[in-house]
């Protein structure tokens, strides 16, 4: 077997052996085209949501006035199922780009490094899941938006220690967000297409200039 050590170059002794520990505790084959394209369904996702409220009279601020009873249930499936679709569009062009990267560089996409990214992941979604269907359950909908923002934000916080950094600096972005959203209940759509849309753009851009583009 071929052996790639650098020789007699202690230089490129100690960049070898930090990029095989790198390999070995990263999942370093997340692409950032990942995020670009989280950010334009989310922000798609947004639009159709706001143009479909519009057209049966309904405005985001009576979601922060808690006039519930003008909301139907119908409204709120249409709404979530947008949500899903957003979801369910980010994923999977996640894992094509994720999986595209993967074999530029030679390296699973499947190993005991990226099970850890996604327990560490799904740990905090499933609980602001489960947190968000109790707000809506008692007819808080106005707190569902930044709730999101948090979950999620903690969720890339805590999965970050696994892949690039700036997955970590997205998740602070996404909790201060949040946070932002609990106080100005009226301005949660706009903070929450930032924080999904923009933010995902801006960050999923500055790590496809970093570590994929050109190499």
């Amino acid at each position: 077997m071929k052996n790639n050590f650098p020789k007699n170059d202690p230089v490129q002794d100690i960049e070898y052996i930090k990029e095989m520990m790198e390999k070995s505790s990263r999942f370093i084959s997340l692409s950032g085209l990942t995020g670009v394209f989280a950010g334009f369904f989310a922000i798609v996702g947004a639009i159709i949501a706001q143009l479909y409220l519009t057209s049966v009279g309904i405005s985001y601020q009576d979601f922060a006035n808690f006039v519930t009873e003008s909301i139907p249930l119908k409204t709120i499936i249409i709404l979530v199922a947008d949500a899903l679709v957003v979801a369910l569009l980010s994923v999977m062009f996640g894992l094509f780009f994720t999986n595209r990267t993967a074999k530029k560089k030679g390296l699973k996409i499947w190993d005991k490094t990226s099970k850890r990214l996604l327990i560490n992941l799904m740990i905090p979604l499933a609980a602001g899941g489960v947190f968000c269907l109790t707000l809506l359950y008692h007819n808080l909908f106005a707190l569902v938006a930044p709730t999101t923002l948090i979950f999620y934000g903690f969720a890339c916080f805590n999965a970050g220690k696994y892949t690039h950094d700036e997955v970590r600096y997205l998740g602070i972005s996404e909790i201060a967000l949040g946070l932002l959203g609990t106080l100005y209940l009226g301005y949660g759509f706009i903070i929450w297409i930032i924080g999904f849309g923009l933010l995902h753009i801006l960050y999923g851009w500055l790590m496809y200039i970093k570590y994929e583009k050109g190499k």
